[in-house]
């Protein structure tokens, strides 16, 4: 799973998260944020309305906890996720000493290291952020 870190730094950097069933997340609140929570339509739906979205906890006994704005949501983006924002830029994925995404930008090749497969997307994804935004 990719870490609380880099899921920061891609929320900070502008990755848009649309919630959907099987997504991942922590609440953002350093008391709250050892947990992690899967969106699924029986546990924790997400609830679109005109003044935001708000995830749902339906039923949970853990917390005394109904629902949380996606503002206070930490998404953690799955591998799968990561390599479809990265989309055409994306080349490979090879495990070395750790994972290596290979990625390419403006005609230049770029590798991304990490010892977790996922975090090795997340810095591929947030150079593009990173580079989008300049």
């Amino acid at each position: 799973m990719i870490s609380t870190q880099l899921a920061r730094a891609l929320r900070d950097s502008g990755l848009e998260w649309r919630p959907r069933a099987g997504d991942a997340f922590r609440i953002d609140r350093i008391e709250a944020d050892e947990e992690v929570y899967i969106l699924s339509d029986m546990t924790v739906e997400a609830h679109d309305y005109g003044t935001g979205t708000v995830l749902g906890f339906n039923g949970t006994i853990e917390w005394a906890l109904d629902s949380v704005a996606l503002d206070d949501a930490l998404w953690l983006p799955q591998e799968h996720q990561l390599r479809e924002f990265l989309a055409s830029t994306f080349r490979s994925l090879t495990k070395a000493a750790g994972f290596v995404v290979t990625a390419e930008f403006e005609g230049q090749s770029y590798a991304f290291e990490s010892d977790v497969a996922a975090d090795a997307y997340a810095r591929a994804a947030l150079y593009l952020l990173d580079s989008l935004s300049v």
